[in-house]
């Protein structure tokens, strides 16, 4: 069965934005995907969605007793200035980096928890 491409274009530029919004939440559930990543197509195979994960985001879920070593930690990984690593913290559960290899995940994930801190790879 072949796609029609320009009539499902010709569709979307018809519907409306909760229409376009049920669609997209409809394609999210059925192929375990998010519109937030990058997706290469709507009409993907389920079975990409089960593909090894190349890229993770390191989340600081919990500071622990050495805020201040986290903080210079944060700091170094990030390059982010003092008030920014320190808003960061604070505002824990936080992405500190995101979409990185599997290999520098586990290293930060290293450093962090080194200092005190509980990381989550995503």
């Amino acid at each position: 069965m072949a796609l029609d491409t320009q009539a499902i274009v010709d569709q979307l530029k018809e519907a409306s934005i909760l229409e376009l919004n049920d669609l997209v939440k409809a394609i999210e559930e059925e192929f375990g995907v998010s519109a937030a990543a990058p997706v290469a197509a709507a009409g993907a195979a389920a079975g990409a969605a089960e593909e090894a994960k190349d890229s993770f985001n390191v989340e600081l879920t919990e500071v622990g007793q050495e805020k201040v070593k986290v903080i210079k930690e944060v700091r170094a990984i990030t390059g982010l200035g003092l008030k920014d690593a320190k808003g960061l913290v604070d505002g824990a559960p936080a992405n500190v980096k995101e979409d990185v290899t599997e290999d520098e995940a586990k290293k930060l994930k290293e450093q962090l928890e080194a200092v005190g801190a509980t990381v989550t790879l995503k």
